[in-house]
């Protein structure tokens, strides 16, 4: 049985639910520059990630560490933000302050715990398993399945194309490419549908 949590680890533990539930108003900096309306937070991102990989059939992968990591990955943005490629920030200095902050986060968990999140966020940054590769293209199917969502609510097929070019040969994971598949097929019909619309 685990030992109770002292009164100081009960509040360095509300400390760190309070930074993570920031993660709710952190939008998706990618849709603010594309003046979506009403993006999605790092959060919501961060749920779907866990779904996928909840649902995978993937035999050879540990499920319950890709669920892990879908939750960890984005953890250090309750702090840094979310840093898109189109604010032209070194990868280098990104993944310093992002360091920063998860070593902030750890810092409020009991030892235990702090290692595990810390390693964690790690092993997806350096891709270092399986999992941590899988999850990395799951991030990036979810990004374009959300891209599809928006197409679809501003009924502008087609408008987030940049979106889906810089996935561009990496989806390769068998179920994430069937889904990406499905998706295209989807978009692209949609796409030809709008094109062939009289115009008023």
């Amino acid at each position: 049985m685990a030992a109770p949590i002292s009164g100081r680890g009960a509040r360095k533990l509300l400390q760190f639910l309070r930074l993570v539930g920031q993660l709710r108003r952190v939008p998706r900096t990618g849709w603010v520059y594309r003046n979506v309306q009403k993006p999605e937070s790092v959060s919501d991102h961060m749920y779907r990630m866990a779904i996928m990989a909840l649902v995978t059939k993937d035999e050879h992968l540990n499920k319950d560490r890709c669920v892990r990591l879908a939750l960890v990955h984005d953890k250090a943005e309750c702090i840094v933000g979310d840093i898109a490629p189109a604010d032209n920030i070194p990868k280098e200095k990104k993944h310093r302050r992002e360091e920063e902050a998860m070593k902030q986060l750890a810092q409020l968990l009991p030892e235990d715990l702090r290692k595990e999140l810390y390693e964690l966020w790690e092993e997806y940054e350096t891709r270092s398993s399986a999992e941590a590769k899988f999850v990395k293209q799951l991030d990036q199917c979810e990004m374009i399945l959300q891209a599809s969502e928006y197409e679809d609510l501003e009924n502008k097929p087609g408008r987030l194309q940049d979106f889906y070019s810089s996935t561009a040969g990496k989806l390769s994971h068998p179920e994430i490419a069937q889904l990406v598949s499905e998706l295209e097929a989807e978009r692209n019909a949609n796409i030809a549908a709008a094109s062939s619309e009289p115009h008023s």
